[in-house]
């Protein structure tokens, strides 16, 4: 439409010159022509000859551009007759012509010039009545085209429907598998690709589920096979670090604390891997119960309570009612481990906080002791498995390394996370200490941990 219209604007430009160039110079010619029939001055007739040799010129051009058929016939009609005038002027019968004579013969040039002036008209009027329907063409098109574009989009949303539904349904089974939930059946409904796609992740599952139940099943006869033995060897030895069956020399009583001290770490290490275990069970992550924060927080104190006394801590936990509904053991088991540590790099004489709070959408608890603290570098590593730091001086017992690593596999199936920082940034009090948070999400479609308002 541009080109076209460019074109017709084009033309039609032309067109109005050509009739602003034809009657000015048919004007000039005619007022020389009287002058001189009047005047006989040959300076007159030159400037007739001139004026009539541009109108030529303009004619011949204007045909060699020309394509509307009627008008060509109009200017070849002009180009005859503006022929007959200059023979005439310029032959001795002008010497005979009356001025009358000689406007008689400009006669027929007025009326071709009158011709193409209308027809040049009716042109124009034409080019802008084509131009006019071109437009509402166009538009009109353009209109009824709009309609696809709602159109696509609707198909557009149907498809992306139909392909995010069945993925997004996968991804949340995926999710479950990632939590460690082998017990739940994974069967979708929809095309053959997820169809096929369903039947590899429920072939997977099964496969997950018996090795997670094997595994259960090894951790939890090893574990008893070991503790019965280990207890008579704990109590034999208990016996003659008392010197109940008899005084010991120097000797025999450090080899005795020796032997004494590794039934001990071994104990540790039999207790760290039976909660393990329970990262391995599956059939215990999904039994949600009530519980209140502060009497699971109390309980796990109470566990601790000798090794509390044993340094003289002081322990300040929040008692503010909150009822949440999780899994109990796997909370104990996480609040055991964190308690653990903090107690065991907690100086003599100092204090431990356990403060909790929750808004929409988490839960936190922050255990903050006045230990040696962390190094920042050392932040992850310590959630690595069997990875152990420098032990306190005050307790030469060395853990198992998988207290953090139980911890945060836990808290990974309760959607939760922890971060260990610096209590110094804490508090404004320039004093060593770790803050140990645990965040636990609420109100998520997936949420294993739900907190009501008491």
């Amino acid at each position: 439409m541009a080109k076209h219209s460019t074109s017709a604007i084009y033309h039609v430009a032309q067109l109005t010159q050509l009739n602003n160039k034809l009657d000015e110079n048919i004007a000039k010619i005619e007022r020389s022509a009287s002058q001189y029939v009047v005047l006989k001055d040959t300076e007159l007739l030159n400037s007739f000859n001139r004026h009539q040799n541009k109108l030529q010129a303009i004619i011949k051009e204007t045909l060699a551009q020309q394509q509307d058929v009627q008008l060509k016939e109009q200017l070849t009609s002009l180009k005859v007759e503006n022929e007959k005038l200059r023979i005439l002027m310029n032959s001795t019968k002008v010497d005979g012509l009356s001025l009358m004579q000689l406007q008689g013969e400009f006669k027929l040039l007025h009326t071709i010039t009158e011709q193409l002036a209308k027809r040049s008209n009716f042109v124009v009027n034409q080019q802008v009545f084509t131009i006019h329907n071109t437009t509402e063409d166009i538009s009109n098109n353009m209109l009824k085209r709009l309609f696809i574009i709602p159109l696509t989009l609707l198909i557009a949303g149907i498809f992306i429907v139909l392909i995010t539904k069945p993925l997004k349904r996968l991804t949340n089974k995926i999710k479950i598998l990632e939590q460690g939930n082998f017990e739940q059946e994974i069967k979708l409904q929809g095309s053959a690709e997820v169809i096929a796609i369903a039947d590899a992740l429920e072939n997977m599952r099964q496969r997950l589920h018996t090795l997670e139940l094997q595994k259960s099943s090894f951790i939890r006869h090893i574990s008893h096979e070991l503790k019965t033995p280990l207890a008579a060897i704990r109590e034999g030895t208990e016996l003659i670090y008392d010197n109940s069956v008899g005084s010991l020399n120097d000797d025999q009583q450090e080899i005795c604390n020796i032997i004494r001290t590794s039934v001990g770490r071994l104990q540790r290490l039999i207790e760290d891997l039976l909660d393990f275990n329970i990262v391995l069970d599956s059939t215990s992550l999904n039994h949600l119960e009530k519980i209140s924060l502060s009497d699971l927080i109390n309980e796990a104190c109470t566990v601790r309570l000798l090794d509390i006394k044993s340094k003289d801590l002081t322990l300040k936990c929040d008692s503010s009612p909150c009822i949440i509904y999780s899994n109990s053991k796997q909370l104990s088991v996480i609040l055991d481990n964190i308690l653990s540590n903090a107690i065991k790099y907690s100086p003599i004489n100092g204090t431990i906080a356990i403060s909790y709070n929750s808004n929409k959408t988490d839960l936190t608890i922050n255990i903050i002791d006045q230990g040696p603290g962390i190094e920042p570098s050392l932040t992850e590593k310590v959630f690595d498995a069997f990875y152990q730091s420098t032990p306190p001086e005050n307790n030469p017992i060395k853990g198992s390394g998988l207290g953090l690593t139980i911890v945060k596999e836990l808290l990974l199936r309760l959607n939760g996370h922890i971060k260990i920082t610096s209590a110094k940034k804490l508090n404004a009090v320039n004093q060593s200490g770790t803050c140990v948070t645990i965040t636990l999400p609420l109100n998520t479609p997936t949420m294993s941990t739900q907190v009501i308002n008491p």
